[in-house]
């Protein structure tokens, strides 16, 4: 099943996002996604109007999650209400992902069927992180992220573990019940067996991804069929309202150094997104054509700009974004130093079994 016919849903959660959305949807078209699943919350930025535009049309369904949340929070609320909406029953094929993830083919066009064709075996393929650091951006302006942000970490990574995890695109057959941040949920036990799980360079994967596994194994390079781009941090200005909203599962966790340590590596050049520049421009164009749209992107730019003037009045954020300012890219840990880390972070895991089964 790679024809043309397939749909491919994205299912995206954001907050004060929507000068970045455009480009975000305007990629995933030209990558082959056919359907969109946005979920909004809590927008002060116009994100939730642009939404309702681009719903009126017929671009994508938006659902505004205003609470209240159970336990898992914001993110998971909403994944839960998609569980039962008939956009995601009907799709074929479904990917979660935030707007600061582009997926990045890299077999034939760049396109999913193009992926699919070369894993046709595929009941799911992880598609894992390259984390794209900040390399000394500044200032935020409006351009393409994909563009601006191109130094990233090496293809082969050791620590942190974070550095290799994964978001998953599955086929919606029936083994797995409920949308998952990084994998599928409440898998059905009989199905499991004769599901094919494929890693991005097209390597069978064992039965713990099947169920549990949300990283990569280290070490190796998980791209050669197709990677996430990650985007964490943006520019420096951007950080700070990324700081001031809070992280997309706990948002009640202000975001500081060691979340920006853990990700700004900026070792290698990789513009292997570039080959679908032509097709974002087109879909781009496309939706700036509706002047409404056009209008409500620039509302959101000009947003940022007066929120990163407000929170620089206030100490907790001016005093990270000078440490932003004298922090350098962070170093990939060696391998030895690696396996150094791994060997306390195993023992750790063992005490906690072992507590737990008292």
């Amino acid at each position: 099943m790679t024809g043309k016919h397939l749909k491919f849903l994205a299912v995206l959660t954001v907050r004060n996002e929507g000068a970045f959305l455009l480009e975000w949807l305007a990629h995933h078209r030209a990558v082959g996604f056919t359907d969109f699943l946005v979920f909004s919350n809590d927008c002060q930025d116009g994100t939730d109007d642009l939404l309702d535009r681009l719903q009126s049309l017929g671009h994508l369904t938006h659902i505004r999650n205003d609470g209240p949340y159970d336990k898992g929070g914001i993110q998971f609320t909403a994944l839960k209400m998609g569980d039962k909406l008939d956009i995601v029953k009907n799709a074929d094929w479904i990917l979660a992902l935030d707007v600061d993830e582009f997926v990045n083919i890299h077999v034939g066009d760049g396109t999913l069927p193009d992926l699919l064709g070369a894993l046709p075996d595929a009941s799911a393929i992880t598609l894992t992180w390259r984390l794209f650091g900040n390399a000394g951006v500044v200032h935020y302006n409006d351009a393409p992220i994909t563009g601006v942000f191109t130094r990233a970490a090496p293809v082969e990574m050791y620590w942190p573990w974070r550095s290799a995890m994964f978001k998953t695109l599955y086929r919606n057959d029936g083994t797995y019940g409920k949308l998952g941040v990084h994998r599928p949920r409440q898998p059905d036990k009989s199905r499991l067996d004769s599901a094919r799980w494929f890693d991005g360079e097209g390597r069978a994967l064992d039965d713990k991804f099947k169920t549990t596994r949300i990283f990569s194994n280290y070490g190796r390079s998980n791209y050669a069929l197709v990677q996430l781009n990650h985007y964490p941090l943006g520019a420096m200005e951007s950080y700070i309202l990324k700081a001031d909203r809070g992280r997309a599962v706990h948002s009640d966790h202000m975001l500081g150094a060691d979340y920006w340590v853990e990700r700004n590596f900026c070792t290698d050049e990789d513009t292997t997104i570039a080959r679908l520049a032509t097709g974002t421009a087109a879909e781009l164009a496309h939706l700036e054509s509706d002047k409404a749209l056009e209008e409500l992107h620039n509302q959101a730019v000009k947003w940022r700009h007066a929120r990163f003037d407000q929170l620089m009045l206030r100490e907790p954020f001016r005093a990270l974004f000078g440490r932003l300012l004298m922090a350098p890219p962070s170093h990939p840990v060696t391998a030895p130093a690696a396996k150094f880390m791994v060997r306390y972070a195993n023992l750790a895991r063992k005490q906690t079994d072992a507590k737990a089964a008292k």
